[in-house]
């Protein structure tokens, strides 16, 4: 199933800009979402998974991008900034309170910890591998 990059662009607007994010790029990494996520796991919402595993990358794409115009290295690794001063001021952020335990690269984007969060929801419980004519005891029913 391809990625429909109109209804992507509708339901997260700040990707509108076909400059900055080209379709061909929302294809892309669809692409990549459907080889990653399981259908049968993921199930209704396999399509807001994709479009959040889209989300995520583009974003990370956007980032390198904006790096490499500034001169900086798109090579480096670059995790959350915590504080920031200039002169006699200062700021600082709690970063782990929205960082997801063990998320990795997904902490770098809103979109990817609400994935990673959503992707351990679906993943939860055990999957039960049933043949096509098994009856399902409890159920009643044939799968």
């Amino acid at each position: 199933m391809a990625t429909d990059t109109c209804e992507f662009k509708k339901v997260f607007p700040e990707f509108a800009d076909d400059n900055q994010y080209p379709p061909a790029q929302i294809e892309y990494w669809g692409r990549i979402a459907e080889l990653r996520l399981n259908a049968d796991r993921w199930g209704n919402l396999l399509t807001h998974g994709k479009y959040l595993f889209v989300a995520h990358n583009i974003a990370l794409s956007a980032q390198a991008v904006a790096a490499a115009n500034q001169g900086s290295s798109v090579l480096q690794s670059t995790g959350l900034i915590a504080g920031k001063s200039v002169g006699d001021v200062s700021i600082s952020y709690d970063t782990g309170a929205s960082n997801e335990e063990g998320g990795g690269n997904y902490n770098l984007t809103r979109y990817g910890r609400e994935l990673l969060r959503l992707a351990r929801i679906v993943g939860i419980g055990g999957a039960q591998l049933l043949s096509a004519d098994t009856t399902v005891p409890y159920l009643g029913e044939t799968w």
